[in-house]
Parts: structure tokens; C-alpha cells; sequence
């Protein structure tokens, strides 16, 4: 092996779990918390670039995990084919069809065996509503994995009930 070749090879050792770690700590850094992608999501939500809206439906995969991901876009294209309701009845977010949403507050994140829960609570056309996004972290980050509405109510459990 010639003399060049051996330095490369031996900066490239070097230099290459180095590089890793950089790109990790970029990765991880523009990672959200799980309260930040609520935040994110209902903001995207009310500015009507969420993935509930038409033309960013493909933004689901952002926030929600992917078999819940699947489950709201086919859904979404199933409804809009066949012009109709689909499970989605209403707004996933606010739990309602007609909205004056006053007092929202995102409470902050609790950590259990690797998944978290964000409570969310708002005042809809005078009455007070919680409900609980349940995450999950996978690889790319948290997502949602459900959100609970009270009562027994998930979103998951109303495509269950369609079936």
C-alpha cells in the first residue's frame, strides 16, 4: 500500500466517528418534544397547513405514527372518493365540528416507559375540553400514537368502531 493511501484510510478512521457524532447531534437537536410537536402540530393546524388540511395530508406522517398515520390518510382518500363523512366526522384536535376556541393551554409532557402524554385543554363554545395525546419515540422522532378523548374515546378506537 502506498504511503498516501495508508494516511487516508487512517484520517478517514479518525475523522468519520467524528462526523457521526456531528450529524447525531444535528438529528437529534432539530428533533421535537413531544409538547413541541403538539405545538406544532395545532399551529400548522389553525394556520390550515396541518395534515387535516387539504393539499397536506401528507404531512400526517409528521405527527402521527405510522400505522395511525395510514389509517387517517387512507381514511382521507376513501371519504373524499366516495363523497362522504369519513370516522374523521369532525376536527380530531378540538374533538368538534363547530369551533370558538378560547383559554388552550398545553400542559406539560409526563414520561413513562418510553412513551409520553400531553394534555391539552381549551374552552369550545363555552365548554371546557381536555384531551391527552398519547406518544410514542420511534427513530424519527416522537409521534403521535393516539389521543384520547375521555370516556373510554380515542381516536384509534373510532376507526375500530367503523370497521
Amino acid at each position: 500500500m502506498k504511503f498516501s493511501t495508508r494516511i487516508t484510510l487512517v484520517l478517514a478512521l479518525i475523522i468519520a466517528p467524528i462526523i457521526r457524532q456531528e450529524l447525531h447531534a444535528q438529528s437529534s437537536s432539530t428533533r421535537l418534544s413531544p409538547n413541541q410537536l403538539v405545538a406544532d402540530l395545532y399551529k400548522q393546524h389553525d394556520r390550515k397547513r396541518g395534515p387535516f388540511s387539504p393539499g397536506h395530508s401528507a404531512l400526517v406522517y409528521k405527527y402521527f405514527e405510522k400505522g395511525l398515520a395510514d389509517m387517517i390518510r387512507k381514511d382521507a382518500v376513501t371519504s373524499a372518493r366516495k363523497h362522504e363523512v369519513g370516522v374523521i366526522e369532525g376536527d380530531p384536535l378540538y374533538d368538534a365540528q363547530d369551533m370558538e376556541i378560547k383559554n388552550f393551554a398545553i400542559a406539560k409532557a409526563s414520561f413513562e416507559q418510553g412513551k409520553a402524554r400531553v394534555p391539552v385543554s381549551f374552552e369550545n363554545l363555552g365548554e371546557k375540553k381536555s384531551i391527552v395525546f398519547l406518544l410514542t419515540n420511534s427513530r424519527s422522532g416522537w409521534r403521535i400514537d393516539d389521543i384520547d378523548y375521555g370516556q373510554g374515546r380515542t381516536l384509534r378506537s373510532e376507526f375500530k368502531n367503523q370497521r
